[in-house]
């Protein structure tokens, strides 16, 4: 037997890895960063280099040269993307719905600091604009520095980058759009963005931005067979209760160590078929898409036994008062707290928005 490695009991680095230099090479073999999925499941993957960690105002973030994955974005101690899967999930969350339009010219991405939606998105030639809406500076920062896959996207004359909070950029806006993207962190207590997957906020907020044949799409959680409740039914049910058409689909991402699931709506119907998918691949992208196609898509409709019978009946509506979490904690909640153990008895709701 190898030697056991030591861990950390929440979310972070083996004690190896904590008084290394950022930036520098690890070269022994025992670094390792974990991620608590759950009280009894963890996640873990071996480093080569921690290019990034620290707090902002926000967030805690990460990123991390790892082993199998390559750069992992890590936010809040939960696995945000990964260099060598990322196109599983960026396809999905942007392709389904541009396609799905007849004609997207305008986009709007909630979160994607680290440009891979957006990215995505122009490589459609109808799109004119692509605005990308994320709360945290710091977080953009460092991705325009270290994800250098991403740098043309940065630098293209059709996005229009924003730093503030997409509630509320929406609200001050007078434009409308093709299509509104939902690249949110997953919902955790006291995380920046739970607020942005309540009906109060599609309904009141969203919804009333998207053009008359406009199309919603967001990232829903993790959608395997047993974290399927988490959230994924929730944000599907609450989406329904605003939209008349409502499709959610799921894909395995490795480095996720589960299935996702996203969910996209509209007041149109959705009336393309497998094949119409793949001929407005070929007329609408620019390049080669290395996940999605036609039948991909359409088969990424079709949920097993348990996971239709639970979207079927599922009843949660998401809501400020009743969110659902996913293991894990927010910014917010863990100053809330620290106000606790010294003596404090407020839980500021400003601190989670």
């Amino acid at each position: 037997m190898g030697e056991a490695v030591e861990f950390f009991h929440t979310n972070g680095f083996t004690k190896n890895c904590v008084n290394q230099t950022l930036i520098n090479d690890i070269h022994n073999n025992d670094c390792w960063y974990e991620e608590l999925i759950d009280v009894d499941l963890k996640w873990s993957f071996a480093l080569n280099r921690i290019l990034y960690k620290g707090t902002s105002e926000y967030q805690d973030i990460a990123l991390l040269d790892t082993k199998r994955f390559g750069k992992v974005l890590v936010i809040d101690g939960k696995m945000q993307s990964a260099e060598v899967d990322e196109f599983i999930y960026h396809e999905c969350l942007i392709h389904p719905a541009l396609l799905c339009h007849p004609n997207p010219k305008t986009i709007f991405i909630m979160g994607g600091g680290e440009g891979s939606a957006a990215r995505e998105a122009l490589k459609h030639k109808s799109t004119e604009k692509v605005v990308m809406c994320d709360i945290d500076q710091e977080v953009v920062d460092f991705c325009r520095r270290y994800l250098t896959v991403n740098g043309d996207t940065f630098r293209h004359k059709k996005l229009d980058l924003v730093i503030n909070d997409a509630k509320a950029e929406l609200e001050e806006s007078n434009e409308k759009f093709d299509v509104i993207v939902g690249d949110l962190a997953d919902p955790v207590e006291g995380g920046p963005c739970y607020q942005l997957y309540t009906k109060s906020f599609y309904e009141k907020i969203l919804k009333p931005k998207l053009n008359g044949n406009g199309i919603f799409v967001t990232q829903a959680g993790p959608a395997g067979i047993f974290t399927h409740k988490e959230v994924f039914t929730s944000i599907y049910n609450t989406i329904k209760q605003v939209f008349k058409y409502v499709m959610a689909y799921t894909a395995h991402v490795p480095s996720f160590a589960d299935t996702w699931g996203w969910v996209m709506a509209s007041d149109q119907p959705f009336s393309v078929n497998a094949t119409d998918f793949d001929r407005r691949i070929d007329a609408r992208i620019d390049g080669e898409l290395l996940y999605l196609n036609g039948a991909s898509f359409f088969s990424s409709t079709t949920m097993n036994k348990t996971l239709a019978s639970s979207l079927l009946n599922e009843t949660h509506i998401y809501t400020e008062e009743s969110a659902r979490f996913i293991h894990g904690h927010g910014l917010a909640y863990r100053h809330y707290c620290q106000k606790q153990e010294s003596g404090g008895n407020h839980y500021d709701e400003e601190e989670s928005d």
